[in-house]
């Protein structure tokens, strides 16, 4: 009886684990110096050939790989203790992972990780994909930054606890997907340029939340590269950013619509362009998004929106799309401290004559600036964002440079409500609270400074 409880005990473990693909069973070396790929991939086929499972990168293991490709039901899991290492060599990424979809940026088309049409997979533990994106192995000189993931017109994604860090690039670009959950993730991307965090493009359905993001560029990027694949249905919660550009992105590759998007209960600091930068310019209409309970600490623009023409995307047409709308947003129950900076901080929310931003309500704003404008600040002309101002470059704030208001600048815009703001500064500011130029249907209740009400 003692051996027929055995075998049963044998069989019911065997088949517990008959889903689970040990990279080491496929002939991965895992001593973090020999190449992998082959191994690891084989393990995916294995597994997605048997209907679906788990492989496994085990603990206190390092593989190396170059490309590999994840397909219909697999999991990635990696357990904790265990990295899955990027080749420092870029032969060793493939060049059949489709594109980087922005103009002069071919450099960056290769990648780590790829699916293309894949439903149902995952990337999950608590274990690190490393990129081993550090200029030593990756520059535009040596032959190309691959990026870390690239997923394409993939359905029913889910990356859960991993840390992704130092791709060479971006840190994931996922084109025309949909039904993605990401949650309880680390991304670090410092050690090379364009360190992108999440970049949505046309994606739908995104639900992302309780993980931190340390960044080289935009920590996570809503756009739009084809006209046929909308964003929209976009949830963000419970995250904390950091970045040497932008925490959250919205729009600059723009050629299809944004809608229904909100971002929420989120800490933002050491920013150094934008917390929110939401910039509508190829041609599509951008509406219905809610950002509440935010906090900013030293993010010298905590709104930065721009509405004008520029192309962004490498397959877009040559001639600027015309521009469409740009409506629908609510900024509620921020707290922003910038006392630490300069004086070029301020909400920025420009449209440009005869193409409104319109419909834009400010809610519950507690601010603190380090002041220091002059008069001259004051009275200074703005640029417009016209193609002459932007040559072949972006939407930045650098173009125009210090504002004439150290609050909010508002420009351009049709149905502004500002309610209940206390602008704080540290030191003496010549400049206004707040400027309206070219507001039509603008309007402002108990707003103050230094806690004496303006109006």
């Amino acid at each position: 009886m003692k051996y027929i409880y055995t075998i049963c005990f044998l069989c019911l473990h065997f088949f517990a684990h008959a889903t689970d693909f040990n990279v080491l069973n496929y002939g991965a070396k895992a001593d973090g110096v020999t190449l992998d790929t082959q191994a690891v991939q084989s393990a995916i086929n294995a597994c997605t050939k048997n209907g679906g499972g788990n492989v496994i990168i085990p603990a206190g293991k390092t593989v190396v790989i170059g490309t590999i490709y994840l397909k219909d039901y697999v999991t990635l899991y990696l357990e904790n203790g265990a990295t899955l290492l990027g080749s420092p060599n870029i032969e060793d990424y493939a060049l059949d992972t489709h594109k980087n979809m922005y103009k002069n940026e071919p450099h960056m088309d290769r990648c780590l990780i790829f699916a293309k049409d894949a439903k149902s997979f995952a990337i999950k533990g608590e274990g690190t994909i490393d990129g081993n994106g550090y200029t030593k192995n990756f520059t535009k000189k040596k032959g190309g930054r691959p990026m870390m993931i690239r997923f394409l017109r993939c359905n029913d994604i889910y990356i859960e606890g991993v840390s992704l860090i130092n791709p060479a690039a971006w840190t994931s670009a996922w084109l025309y997907c949909n039904e993605i959950v990401v949650e309880g993730i680390k991304i670090v991307s410092r050690v090379n340029n364009n360190g992108d965090g999440l970049d949505f493009d046309g994606c739908t359905n995104v639900r992302v939340s309780n993980s931190s993001f340390d960044t080289s560029d935009d920590s996570i990027c809503l756009q739009t590269s084809h006209p046929d694949y909308p964003c929209k249905d976009i949830v963000v919660s419970n995250c904390v950013f950091t970045s040497k550009w932008a925490g959250l992105r919205i729009g600059l590759s723009s050629r299809a619509d944004f809608e229904s998007v909100t971002i929420s209960n989120c800490t933002f600091h050491d920013i150094q362009d934008s917390g929110l930068k939401i910039q509508m310019n190829e041609g599509g209409e951008m509406k219905n998004m809610a950002f509440s309970n935010l906090v900013m600490k030293n993010v010298p623009r905590p709104v930065f929106m721009t509405f004008c023409q520029q192309r962004a995307g490498v397959d877009a047409p040559k001639e600027m799309l015309p521009m469409k709308a740009m409506h629908g947003f609510t900024f509620s129950d921020f707290i922003i401290d910038n006392s630490e900076l300069d004086k070029n901080s301020a909400f920025f929310l420009t449209g440009m004559p005869n193409n409104y931003i319109t419909d834009i309500q400010l809610n519950n704003i507690q601010m603190t600036v380090s002041g220091g404008g002059t008069k001259e600040d004051a009275n200074k002309t703005i640029k417009e964002y016209t193609l002459d101002t932007l040559g072949e470059w972006w939407p930045e704030f650098y173009l125009v440079g210090t504002l004439p208001a150290h609050g909010i600048y508002a420009r351009h815009i049709k149905g502004l409500f500002i309610n209940n703001v206390n602008i704080n500064t540290i030191s003496k500011d010549e400049r206004p609270a707040i400027i309206f130029d070219d507001v039509i249907d603008g309007y402002t209740y108990n707003i103050f400074s230094n806690r004496k009400k303006l109006y």
